[in-house]
Parts: C-alpha cells; sequence; structure tokens
C-alpha cells in the first residue's frame, strides 16, 4: 500500500523565549543555517542599532545593513548590496517592515532567511510573503518563508505596546478569513485546504480564547506562535488565503485610498474583522471581537484610527478592487455606498450599546 503524504514547509527552527537573542550566534552557527557564520544582518537605525552592539562581538564574521523604510526600493537596495558576497543566510532584525525587507532581499538572491523579530505587529514575521511599499502603494511579494524564526520575549517587551497588540487584531483576523474561505467554497467551489484554515484558525481562536495581555510572557508566547502558525497556514496552501479576506481587503483600501494616513496593519485588520462578521450575520463573534479587542486597547471604529465615517464607507466600497479574483463576503453582498453606510451605523450602535 503507498503511503500518502505530504511535506508540510516551516521553519527549521523556531525559538520563542525569555533570552533567545542570547542564544542567537549558536543559532546561526546552525549547520543548517550559516556554517560558516558569514551572515548579512539587516536593521533598524533605531532599536536595531542597540542590538547590534549587543550581537556584533560574537557575530564577528557579519556584515550589518541599515534598512531606512520597508519599500521595494528599500528591498532591491539590500539585495544589490549582499549580491555576489558569498553570504550564508540573510538575517532580518527588527519589525515587520524589516522583515519583509529582508526576506524579499533574500529571496532575490537566492539565499536563506532567517527572521529575528523585535515586535510582533502581524503574521509577516514568519509568512511567504513580504509587504512593501511601491508606487502603487503597497504590494504583496511572494517570497520563501523563513528557515529559522527568533522571539525574544526579553526584547518583545521593550517594544512599544501599540505594536504588540497590533498583532492580536491580524491574529483573530484570520477567523474572519477562513469565514470568507468557507463562503467561497459553499458558493463558488473554492477548494479549501483543510490543513491550512485548521492551523489558521487555531492560532485565531488561541489568541481571540486567551484570558491573558500583552504583559504575560505566557500570552506573548501565545500570540508568537499564532503568528508564527499563521504564516505556516499561508505556506501550507499557496496563498495568503488562510489568514486573508475581507478584514485585509479593507486595510489594504484604507493604505491605497489614505497613503500616509493608515493605522498600524493589525489595528485595520481588527477592525476589518469585526465589522466583516456583522455583514455575516454574525453578532455574537463580532461583538465577541470588540470586546476582546477593546480589552486589548485596540481600536474597533474607524474614528479611533483618525478616519471619518465617509471615509470608511469609501474604503469598504473600494475594498474588492484591492485583491481581484478573492472572494468574501464583501464580493457576496456587493453593497452600495449607502447600504455600506447603513451597516456600519448597524454596527457602531449595536458595539456602543
Amino acid at each position: 500500500m503507498p503511503v500518502l503524504t505530504r511535506l508540510i514547509p516551516s521553519p527549521v527552527v523556531v525559538d520563542i523565549s525569555r533570552g533567545a537573542m542570547d542564544d542567537l550566534a549558536g543559532l546561526l552557527a546552525d549547520q543548517r543555517v550559516s556554517a560558516s557564520g558569514k551572515l548579512a544582518i539587516a536593521i533598524s537605525g533605531g532599536s536595531g542599532a542597540v542590538l547590534r552592539a549587543k550581537l556584533e562581538p560574537v557575530l564577528p564574521h557579519a556584515d550589518w545593513y541599515s534598512v531606512v523604510d520597508g519599500t521595494i526600493d528599500s528591498a532591491v537596495k539590500l539585495a544589490d548590496e549582499i549580491k555576489g558576497r558569498r553570504y550564508d543566510a540573510v538575517v532580518g532584525l527588527g519589525g515587520g517592515k524589516i522583515i519583509d525587507v529582508a526576506k524579499y532581499a533574500a529571496a532575490r538572491v537566492g539565499l536563506a532567511m532567517v527572521a529575528v523579530a523585535t515586535n510582533l505587529s502581524h503574521d509577516g514575521i514568519c509568512s511567504p510573503v513580504s509587504i512593501l511599499d511601491n508606487d502603487n502603494g503597497r504590494g504583496s511579494y511572494g517570497v520563501p518563508m523563513p528557515i529559522a524564526m527568533v522571539v525574544d520575549l526579553d526584547v518583545i517587551r521593550e517594544a512599544p505596546a501599540r505594536f504588540v497588540r497590533a498583532g492580536i487584531g491580524d491574529a483573530i483576523s484570520n477567523i474572519s478569513a477562513i469565514a470568507d474561505w468557507e463562503l467561497s467554497h459553499r458558493l463558488n467551489g473554492e477548494p479549501v485546504d483543510g490543513l491550512a484554515a485548521a492551523m489558521a484558525r487555531t492560532a485565531g481562536e488561541s489568541v481571540l480564547r486567551h484570558p491573558g495581555g500583552v504583559g504575560d510572557d505566557e500570552f506573548l508566547t501565545v500570540l508568537s506562535e499564532a503568528l508564527v502558525l499563521s504564516g505556516i497556514a499561508m505556506a501550507i496552501s499557496g496563498d495568503t488565503r488562510p489568514s486573508s479576506g475581507a478584514c485585509h481587503e479593507i486595510s489594504h483600501a484604507f493604505d491605497l485610498l489614505y497613503p500616509g494616513r493608515s493605522a498600524l496593519h493589525g489595528e485595520q485588520v481588527g477592525i476589518g474583522a469585526a465589522f466583516a462578521m456583522h455583514l455575516r450575520g454574525d453578532t455574537d463573534k463580532s461583538e465577541l471581537f470588540v470586546r476582546v479587542l477593546r480589552g486589548h486597547g485596540l481600536p474597533v471604529l474607524p474614528e479611533e484610527i483618525g478616519f471619518s465615517v465617509d471615509e470608511f464607507v469609501a474604503a469598504v466600497e473600494y475594498a474588492p478592487q484591492t485583491r481581484p479574483g478573492r472572494f468574501t463576503i464583501l464580493e457576496h453582498l456587493n453593497l452600495s455606498a449607502a447600504e455600506i453606510r447603513d451597516a456600519y451605523a448597524d454596527y457602531a450602535k449595536t458595539i456602543r450599546s
């Protein structure tokens, strides 16, 4: 009898713990990552510079590259700088922008990439996608997922709390994204990868139901694991479907319509997920999302991130254009601006009562 199986893409090392950064040199010396210690390490000008001072003595053969922003130009510049230098791997040391730039640059030159996260603002820390700003706003670029993933809880605690809380919004939005995927399966016959959906849903539910907060190591561990699982779920399915539905379409619309004004990605998708659950008629789940988001100090209304009702309505109306071919509750309902406004008024009234 043949043995039927499939290989699951995942990092060879995932270290989520206090003091994980202290063991980084040993992890990078792993023969599967870097036999020679010849590494290209991408950092930001802020926290990255502090961490460089700490790590440089134990990584004597590494070269350090400063990344100014999360643009496609910065990613291409980094790739050009490291090309032909015979590195074993590229290390992205910082927040989501640095990691996305490093992932893209590593893919461009054919090197493995190690993600060392200094905050938990979104699930890009371990995903096969780089989100980079470009001349048209913001784009998603497919890349290999990191070969290793490191989250030092001591370092995470030092990050601005807002950047850590934002990851909560991204994690629980998985539940809304899976609902959209299942809707498309029922109505259009779109295949659903059961394993990817199970991993993404489990990640979202683990954060949604956890009683702790960003001040607890246990909660930070669960959130970190959820973001890693979300990335693996996307790699399994071959696209962002397990973690991206109407919630992300709304967020992308904010980014495109109001460049320079958008809030953190996790904040936007959290609002988008709560509103999308309301559109589905799942009032109980929408209200649960709102309670959890509020409990963690996250926004639940567009005005809380600087957008008027008119701007929110425009974003929701435009949202389906951000992901042509993707079917979500927004494409299914195909609401007019007036209908979106009425739905939002009902949503806002429900969560304010």
